[in-house]
């Protein structure tokens, strides 16, 4: 039996109570298991004591306390527009990751692309005293909050915000190379809702990369997902669903056949846009070759399996979490407006040779 003057006591304890059970100081105890580099003074057999002691005692460390102590609350929050498969999920998958690395909690708060939540949400975790703010893919310019934030795929401006941007110019560079070596000159263009941060910035690159390599845009050719999916802030229609791909397509179908390839601005509208094509006949990448954009889970996995631009969306997620934990721990330290993270084209099934004429 460890040493101890004590029986286990019964229900929850507390550190002065688990010294007490040890008969040891709260200090010495506290240092053990905050696994501070001062505990490396105490002999390993009292470590051993203490941790054996707090898991055999199911101790839990009062956080409450603990943040009084050092003016934090160990919680941030995370605003998304949406937490359904796609972008989201993996983005999350690494800001979990590193969050729970740092025994930091969040709390998730999805607005839906409603304004007033966008607004509504911040104030609300600012009075459950959030440490500080991660928002994916939301744009800042109505969030006002005296704790440091991070923002992934927000493109937001101010000097009080840390952004982690893909490089679109790459991206869409690798994209559209590709297309073209296959012998593709028409091709079509599946714009992102308004709503989104990163349509306009990414439509922007298509456009410069297409005067780069000679590429002529036919404007009867560009389908916009919100205005031909019926997709919009005030609809509640979901922005992650293949509909947003297939209605689109449709539409364009319905205009034009008289191109060989479309590039989709995400993976989901992408899976939509093959769905409809091979409903009206057409073979992928025969007929029409398919680029998405992401690389979520499933895209491997479709039939065919998706060509698309791959965002590195769990490191993404991880550098955010870890940058804002950075800004956390040093208020006063400057950060750069922008980390720029690097994309990569994953040829799959669904690209191929333009079909002769």
């Amino acid at each position: 039996m460890a040493k101890g003057k004590a029986p286990t006591p019964p229900g929850h304890v507390n550190l002065r109570m688990l010294a007490e059970h040890l008969e040891l100081s709260q200090t010495t105890v506290s240092l053990v298991l905050n696994n501070s580099p001062s505990a490396k003074s105490i002999p390993q057999e009292t470590r051993n004591r203490v941790t054996e002691a707090a898991r055999r005692l199911n101790y839990r460390p009062n956080y409450f306390a603990r943040s009084l102590r050092q003016s934090r609350s160990m919680s941030v929050g995370v605003l998304a527009p949406d937490l359904s498969e796609g972008y989201f999920t993996r983005v999350m998958s690494g800001v979990v990751e590193e969050l729970t690395r740092a025994h930091y909690f969040y709390f998730t708060a999805c607005h839906d692309w409603k304004r007033e939540l966008i607004e509504q949400y911040p104030r609300m975790l600012v009075e459950r005293a959030v440490d500080g703010f991660l928002l994916l893919n939301t744009p800042a310019d109505r969030i006002d909050v005296p704790v440091p934030v991070v923002s992934i795929s927000g493109h937001s401006g101010g000097a009080s915000v840390t952004n982690i941007v893909l490089d679109h110019h790459s991206a869409v560079e690798q994209a559209l190379r590709h297309l073209h070596q296959l012998g593709h000159r028409s091709i079509a263009f599946m714009r992102g809702p308004r709503a989104i941060p990163d349509s306009e910035f990414r439509w922007e690159s298509i456009q410069q990369v297409a005067r780069e390599i000679g590429l002529q845009i036919d404007p009867a050719h560009v389908v916009r997902i919100d205005a031909a999916a019926g997709w919009s802030l005030k609809t509640g229609a979901h922005p992650m669903a293949p509909e947003i791909g297939y209605k689109p397509m449709h539409a364009l179908l319905e205009k034009t056949r008289d191109f060989t390839a479309i590039f989709c601005f995400n993976d989901i509208a992408a899976i939509g846009a093959i769905r409809a094509l091979k409903e009206a006949g057409l073979s992928v990448p025969g007929d029409v070759s398919v680029v998405g954009f992401d690389d979520i889970l499933s895209a491997a996995y479709y039939t065919p399996s998706l060509t698309t631009v791959r965002q590195p969306l769990f490191e993404m997620g991880k550098r955010g979490a870890q940058v804002l934990l950075e800004r956390i721990a040093d208020r006063e330290k400057q950060f750069p407006n922008e980390i720029v993270v690097a994309p990569e084209l994953v040829i799959r099934e669904s690209t191929g040779p333009a079909p002769k004429a």
